[in-house]
């Protein structure tokens, strides 16, 4: 490992630990949010409101928190040593980093779609996806932790 890298790596973990559990505490609340922001009528106050703590979500904390997860993701990754490249579990792991990528987007999108007065699903459909990251963390975390391939 390089230097400046083998002596920065516990920081650099433990700061990519912290910003993938602010980030993933956001994948999970936002649709949440929207199982709510579904029931409330457009123009409301209520829907306004869902509107701001969406918003701020979203800006505020999922996207710094998924910028710096990807940012120190990649520090680790370039690490000597610390992946070999040849397992499976990392290339899993990383498909299911790129779907919770897509999930992210595709939540943006939705609270697009409710700022502009629209509802795009039922909450139901809401509720249903709200399980996603959950199910995606828990994979993540035994591929690291097991390497089980």
């Amino acid at each position: 490992m390089s230097g400046w890298l083998a002596a920065a790596y516990p920081w650099v973990k433990a700061l990519h630990i912290v910003s993938m559990v602010a980030w993933m505490a956001g994948l999970l609340y936002l649709p949440r949010l929207f199982v709510y922001h579904a029931g409330a009528a457009p123009g409301s106050d209520t829907a306004q409101t869902f509107q701001v703590m969406e918003r701020r979500l979203l800006h505020g904390i999922m996207l710094p928190a998924m910028v710096a997860t990807i940012a120190f993701g990649v520090l680790l990754a370039a690490a000597p040593g610390v992946v070999d490249w040849r397992q499976g579990w990392i290339w899993a792991k990383l498909l299911l980093v790129a779907g919770l990528l897509c999930f992210h987007y595709l939540l943006a999108r939705w609270r697009r779609e409710f700022a502009a007065g629209s509802i795009p699903h039922d909450a139901r459909v809401f509720r249903m996806v709200n399980e996603l990251p959950a199910l995606a963390l828990l994979a993540i975390v035994i591929l690291v932790v097991v390497k089980p391939f």
